[in-house]
C-alpha cells in the first residue's frame, strides 16, 4: 500500500471534481525534471507573455510557472471561457 496521492501534470484542474489539489511542493516526483507536455505549454504561455523561462524546471516548477502564466493571460485549463478578461470567442 501507499499513501501517495496522483500528481496533476500541469496545474490541477478543477473540474476534476476530486477536491485532490496538492501543493507542487509536496509532491513526491516535484523534483524530477518536467514533462515534454509540461515544456511544451510553458512554451506557449512564456512566448504569450513575453517571458522566458529556463530549460531545466523541475515538474513542481514548470507547474507553478504554468499556473502564474495562465492567470496572467486569462487561460485557465477547463475554464468554459469565464476567465473574467473577455476571453477569445
Amino acid at each position: 500500500m501507499t499513501d501517495e496521492q496522483p500528481e496533476t501534470l500541469g496545474s490541477p484542474t478543477p473540474e476534476s471534481g476530486s477536491g485532490l489539489k496538492r501543493d507542487p511542493e509536496d509532491w513526491v516526483t516535484g523534483d524530477e525534471p518536467m514533462t515534454d507536455a509540461q515544456r511544451s505549454y510553458l512554451d506557449t504561455l512564456a512566448r504569450e507573455a513575453g517571458e522566458e523561462l529556463p530549460a531545466d524546471l523541475t515538474k513542481a516548477q514548470a507547474s507553478e510557472h504554468i499556473e502564474r502564466l495562465q492567470g496572467k493571460s486569462g487561460r485557465l485549463r477547463g475554464s468554459s471561457g469565464n476567465a473574467g478578461d473577455g476571453g477569445d470567442t
